[in-house]
């Protein structure tokens, strides 16, 4: 599994889409592996999640995100962790272990037509 955190330096990102980059991991055996640093590409409505999605990206993790963002990512099949703040490298060893906890919003069933079992 693949993750991208949006990140400021070594903190997460408060927002996704205005993020400096992307702080990119595998997960394998519940052990997160950085893997790569995307820098932002743009704030452009509906770019980022197709971006992602094309280098296989299955969950993004954020402060915050606004509605038609997670719609969208979920669309595309990305699950969205948002509420989350601290280090980056913290934020996927919580995911990994299942340890993380998010705040408001995620994607739901009743909007989304990718696969977003994973919640």
């Amino acid at each position: 599994m693949k993750i991208a955190i949006a990140k400021e330096g070594a903190a997460v990102s408060e927002h996704f889409g205005h993020c400096e980059g992307y702080a990119v991991y595998a997960i394998e055996n519940n052990v997160p592996e950085r893997h790569e640093d995307i820098a932002n590409p743009g704030h452009s409505p509906g770019f980022l999640p197709v971006f992602l999605a094309e280098r296989g990206i299955e969950v993004v993790i954020a402060g915050g995100m606004g509605p038609r963002a997670i719609d969208l990512f979920c669309q595309n099949g990305i699950e969205v962790v948002l509420g989350v703040h601290g280090p980056v490298d913290d934020a996927a060893r919580g995911f990994a272990t299942g340890a993380l906890v998010g705040g408001a919003s995620a994607c739901t069933h009743d909007h989304c037509t990718g696969d977003c079992e994973s919640h």
